[in-house]
């Protein structure tokens, strides 16, 4: 069985990205398959991918052994590895990127997490990560927690485009949205081109694995869907800005919504809940290759999000009358997600080590 329903997501106007990277996909004409058959538009990545298909497979140990003698650190071997990759990744997408007039076709590198507290320190691998890859079609990760934001800020302003992560809410959003405003408005001031490009990721399912035992069970599997339409609401409201309209005016771009953690982590719920609940024009869903599978099998769409929110202040509501802290869970999930990060990370750098010792 087959669906059609990707080809409608793409009419729709949201672009369709794979949340995975492996040498394997690449290897193995996976990705572009995606890419020529399932209108995968763009893909991102993040440290627990890297730790699992390095300590799990034997894909990157000939590339390891390699560099066992140039002395590289387990950081300095795992950005080679992923650069590698990434470039390669952002080959596939260079005609994607090229047809959209550079709208789409990204791919997307994380800033090493245990920065998150120095701006300049998270600035300057942007900076130096994006001149490595040296692919005009590659984002850098950046949290858009309060100490994320500065660095977003100075890194657009610098000309590196940003994939700003670990969003949870339309608040936090906007905190996200006006981070890259400022950069914009600093590079008109200094009369550089305010033709950037970045993307807002918002985290969904989290929300319903946090309350999933806490609501009732009409609620269940409705909270992320919400938030995601409130989010989209205030996406729109500052498209439709005067601030933007200024710098659009110049020659600026938005920076897209984009949809993440829309894997479903409730079985008994469907498995591309939050890809047909959150379609939407000039949006991206980045999707594990799981979701997107079942999405290309048997998808389908259930129309586009609601330009003012939909339902979602009622469903909120609803949440809030049951005993759940919207703003205080905001907080918390963009805080465990950062803490997360940081393990993924230190688990990383390990398999590398561990894995480096055994070739070596």
């Amino acid at each position: 069985m087959t669906s059609d329903a990707p080809k409608q997501l793409n009419r729709l106007g949201q672009s369709l990205w794979l949340d995975n990277i492996t040498r394997s996909l690449l290897d193995s004409g996976t990705l572009k398959g995606y890419i020529d058959n399932k209108f995968v538009t763009g893909l991102t990545s993040n440290p627990t991918i890297f730790d699992h298909a390095i300590s799990r497979n034997s894909w990157y140990d000939a590339e390891i052994r390699r560099q066992l003698n140039n002395g590289l650190s387990s950081e300095a071997l795992f950005f080679k590895l992923a650069v590698q990759d990434l470039t390669r990744a952002a080959d596939l997408f260079s005609p994607v990127y090229a047809r959209t007039g550079t709208v789409d076709g990204f791919v997307s590198l994380e800033v090493s997490p245990l920065l998150a507290y120095d701006t300049q320190a998270t600035v300057a691998q942007a900076k130096l990560l994006h001149l490595q890859a040296n692919k005009p079609n590659l984002f850098i990760k950046i949290p858009g927690t309060s100490e994320g934001l500065p660095a977003i800020e100075e890194a657009i302003f610098a000309g590196v485009p940003v994939n700003v992560t670990l969003l949870f809410s339309a608040e936090q959003y906007r905190a996200a949205a006006d981070a890259y405003l400022k950069g914009l408005e600093r590079r008109v001031a200094a009369g550089l081109s305010p033709d950037m490009r970045s993307v807002a990721s918002l985290f969904v399912s989290r929300w319903d694995r946090a309350v999933m035992d806490k609501v009732p069970a009409e609620l269940r599997n409705t909270l992320g869907i919400a938030v995601g339409r409130q989010s989209y609401k205030a996406y729109r409201d500052v498209l439709e800005s005067e601030r933007f309209q200024r710098l659009e005016n110049l020659g600026a771009r938005a920076q897209r919504l984009l949809f993440a953690s829309t894997g479903t982590k409730d079985k008994n719920a469907s498995d591309t809940l939050y890809i047909s609940g959150l379609a939407a024009p000039n949006t991206v869903n980045t999707m594990p290759e799981e979701t997107l599978l079942a999405f290309a099998d048997h998808g389908k769409l259930a129309g586009s999000l609601p330009r003012d929110g939909g339902d979602a202040e009622t469903i909120l509501l609803a949440h809030t009358k049951a005993g759940i802290d919207l703003v205080a869970l905001a907080a918390r999930l963009q805080s465990d997600g950062a803490k997360s990060f940081v393990d993924s990370w230190h688990e990383l750098l390990g398999a590398i080590n561990a894995k480096s010792k055994v070739l070596a």
